[in-house]
């Protein structure tokens, strides 16, 4: 089973940088990966030019402030409007790189849940990771909520990482230059640290980060633990809104209130963890912030009270020492984002990974082959299929089924014949044997409870081709040949169908649209309430007239309209014998 959060000290490198190699693969096939880097170049490119006028700014610093000292009104007033010029450029380029800022937001968001969606929805993937334990479990969050958090703090986080990349590079030679000439004077001595603010800034900044992220880095597991609490009460919230008829007619509303409280009482747990350690945190970064004030007029006090600095050269140091700390310290002012990013990396990428990995079969089970067939023609060669209960087989070990054949599988209850549909799908590969499958004529499948697509009742007919594929004509023929003409009005009233219509009538849904495709193969499963009830005849009818020259591999108990089949089949299971 996989593990919703994996990570765990040991492997927590080697998964990151897993993790890491899927997104960047993700990134590399997109259609917007121009876009991404066009943006990202104008980032960057605002960004240095926004560090020259910082650079320019703290420059500014020492005229203005030697100004004030000297109480030189026209030289004070001049410099204000040196101010306006850079305040003025400043502004133009923030303006600039909010826009290209929540631009990347956007087209990185679109880019990942692009590539997520078709990632996912893959034929047959789908299908397989949601029984692949844990991490199949509420993909949605994933896709939607998970890969839109992931885009916004990838962004954030990453253009401030180069904004203070590019403002430490950009002030360390300006601080060294500034602190070179500061003289100590100690019992007698005068002495020189060469670059002395750079180096108190790297070690006031280092001690910061470090312990921030030792206080801080619990978050990335407690983060990933809310995230998958947070999943399952919205998936919760989904199954009783979806199931609130069947609720009410069990009166199990108190029952329901019951378990989604529990699932509330998780998300607050979990939720209560992280705000203890944010505050823990909080301890750190705040204690750092207050000092972080007064830190470099301390550390150039003793330059500026031995004579040897002005007050503009004061002022000019500090906002350098400042900036360059800033940069340095962007690691403790986003060691909460960093947590919840790494925490949101684990589960986007390991869902990417758990779809990559999904056409290959857990640990060493046996895969049933599918290859194409030449002819027209379904061959199911010693095929063995591995269901909750054991294998199981057919009680032929070679069947073909040619077009116009009629063939009945049956079996007891749990014996897997709702698995023996998905499996002739392509669904489910695990267990022995083949299957050919022919390369025309069209495979469809009649499940038990058939989906309907948001939209129109048109679309829902035509589903999965477009809805103009079949003229209206052809559309109302096929409702009426159904029983379904009351239908007719509403061809094109938008509804959620699932929930209008019951399931006798969205099961003659999908023999309308057998109608509408006229396949050469239909697989149906549970074929029982398709003949036996009051539309029994008219299925039947359909299956003769229209249909006659269609393979029709059904699934049922063996009662009923057993003469509509040419040949009878079962599953039995497979006995230590073979």
């Amino acid at each position: 089973m996989a593990d919703l959060n994996p990570v765990r000290d040991g492997a927590e490198e080697p998964r990151l940088r897993q993790y890491l190699a899927t997104m960047a693969a993700a990134f590399h096939g997109s259609p917007l990966r121009g876009v991404l880097m066009l943006l990202a170049a104008g980032i960057l490119a605002v960004i240095l030019a926004t560090a020259y006028g910082q650079i320019v700014l703290n420059r500014w610093n020492q005229p203005f402030y030697d100004a004030l000292q000297q109480r030189n009104m026209p030289a004070f007033l001049a410099q204000l409007l040196v101010f306006f010029e850079i305040a003025g450029a400043l502004l133009v380029l923030n303006v600039a790189q909010l826009w290209l800022n929540q631009m990347l937001h956007l087209k990185l968001r679109e880019a990942l849940t692009r590539d997520m969606i078709d990632e996912w929805l893959r034929p047959g993937r789908a299908f397989r990771v949601a029984r692949r334990g844990q991490i199949g479990i509420n993909p949605d969050q994933r896709l939607h909520e998970d890969a839109h958090r992931l885009s916004d703090l990838s962004v954030d986080l990453g253009v401030g990482l180069l904004q203070a990349g590019v403002l430490l590079l950009s002030f360390v030679g300006v601080l060294w230059a500034l602190s070179s000439g500061f003289v100590f004077h100690l019992w007698g001595y005068a002495f020189l640290i060469p670059g002395y603010m750079v180096w108190a800034a790297i070690l006031y900044s280092g001690t910061a980060s470090w312990l921030s992220w030792m206080v801080g880095r619990p978050l990335i597991a407690l983060n990933g633990d809310r995230y998958a609490r947070e999943a399952d009460l919205r998936s919760s919230l989904m199954r009783v809104n979806e199931q609130l008829a069947a609720i009410s007619v069990a009166s199990g509303e108190v029952d329901e209130a019951r378990r989604l409280q529990r699932d509330l009482a998780a998300v607050m747990a979990a939720t209560r963890r992280i705000v203890f350690a944010m505050t823990r945190l909080a301890w750190v970064t705040s204690g750092y912030g207050w000092v972080t004030i007064v830190a470099p007029i301390i550390i150039a006090a003793p330059v500026y009270f031995g004579g040897d600095m002005t007050f503009g050269g004061l002022m000019m140091a500090v906002g350098a020492f400042n900036q360059f700390h800033a940069s340095l310290r962007w690691f403790v002012d986003n060691i909460g984002s960093i947590a919840d990013w790494r925490a949101t990396l684990g589960r986007v990428a390991a869902f990417r990974l758990a779809l990559m990995d999904a056409e290959t079969a857990d640990g060493t089970a046996d895969r049933i082959a599918f290859v194409p067939s030449p002819d027209p023609v379904i061959v199911l060669d010693n095929l063995e299929i591995d269901v909750p209960s054991g294998p199981v087989r057919l009680s032929e070990p070679h069947v073909e089924v040619y077009p116009g054949d009629r063939v009945l599988v049956t079996g007891a209850l749990g014996a897997g014949k709702t698995l023996l549909t998905h499996t002739i799908a392509g669904l489910w590969f695990w267990g022995r044997g083949s299957i050919s499958l022919p390369r025309e004529g069209g495979i469809a499948f009649v499940v038990r409870d058939p989906y309907m697509p948001a939209g129109t009742l048109r679309a829902a007919l035509c589903y999965p081709r477009d809805a103009d594929a079949y003229s209206t004509e052809e559309i109302l023929a096929s409702l009426q040949r159904a029983g379904l003409e009351r239908l007719s009005p509403s061809l094109d009233r938008i509804a959620r169908w699932e929930h209008e219509l019951g399931n006798d009538e969205r099961r003659m849904l999908s023999i309308a649209q057998l109608l509408l495709h006229r396949p050469g193969w239909i697989v149906i499963d549970d074929i029982g309430d398709l003949t036996d009830g009051e539309n029994g005849e008219r299925v039947a009818s359909i299956f003769r007239d229209e249909l006659a020259s269609a393979a029709i591999i059904a699934m049922g108990t063996g009662e009923g309209r057993v003469d509509l089949f040419s040949r009878t089949l079962r599953l039995l299971p497979v006995t230590g014998g073979g």
